[in-house]
């Protein structure tokens, strides 16, 4: 079969728009998910007993189950088991991506924190700041510039696993090619071309953030 490029141009309108859906997922996601990562990070840092345990508990239990069970499990079960609540496919995407990179966010929030010389939280104490203020001041911009790097290879990881997404009829980019498919069934062409605009995303995210990495390093 012939490769053509008319096909490609023509579906590309709906596929930027699936791109955009794409994105907009991620970035929310991302968001969400850093405020739980860094929370329960510190918990499994510095918590006492029980705030550890739940961190750990939660962190164990999304890294050890697939994201599209997560997602099957909010968009589907959910509903079920609480009556009154429906949940549409757009918040259900949102709110995995929140819950699967807010443990991997943790994760990366813990190791960060623990890799800063304990001298600076030692300084921090003696100049009379409080052990909160410690954190705040002095360790957690430290930390930021080490989760800089895997923060970014975790957004990559979230704009990829939003393609899973369609399993419960979420238009992203994924479900655009497949929609798509199901008119004109060029699937060679459409799928090259999801391909190439997934592949520009991730190469401009990774640019954009060896750039800022660089620059950090400079201030």
């Amino acid at each position: 079969m012939q490769f053509d490029w008319s096909v490609v141009w023509a579906a590309l309108p709906i596929l930027v728009e699936g791109a955009k859906m794409t994105l907009w997922i991620s970035i929310l996601g991302l968001v969400g998910g850093l405020i739980i990562g860094v929370i329960a990070g510190f918990a499994r840092a510095f918590g006492g007993v029980i705030s550890r345990n739940i961190a750990l508990v939660f962190i164990e239990l999304i890294r050890g189950t697939p994201i599209v069970v997560q997602v099957m499990f909010i968009y589907f079960a959910l509903p079920m088991m609480v009556s009154g609540i429906r949940i549409d496919p757009f918040t259900a995407a949102v709110v995995t991506i929140v819950i699967n990179s807010g443990a991997y966010i943790a994760e990366i929030t813990r190791g960060a924190v623990q890799s800063i010389n304990r001298g600076f939280n030692e300084a921090g104490l003696a100049l009379g700041l409080s052990r909160r203020a410690t954190l705040r001041y002095i360790i957690m911009p430290l930390a930021l510039r080490r989760m800089l790097p895997p923060l970014g290879n975790q957004w990559i990881v979230s704009i990829k696993d939003t393609s899973l997404f369609i399993v419960i009829g979420v238009a992203e980019l994924t479900r655009s090619g497949q929609e798509i498919i199901a008119g004109n069934f060029r699937a060679m062409e459409v799928w090259s071309a999801v391909a190439v605009i997934y592949l520009i995303i991730t190469l401009a995210l990774s640019f954009a953030m060896r750039r800022l990495e660089r620059k950090l390093k400079i201030l």
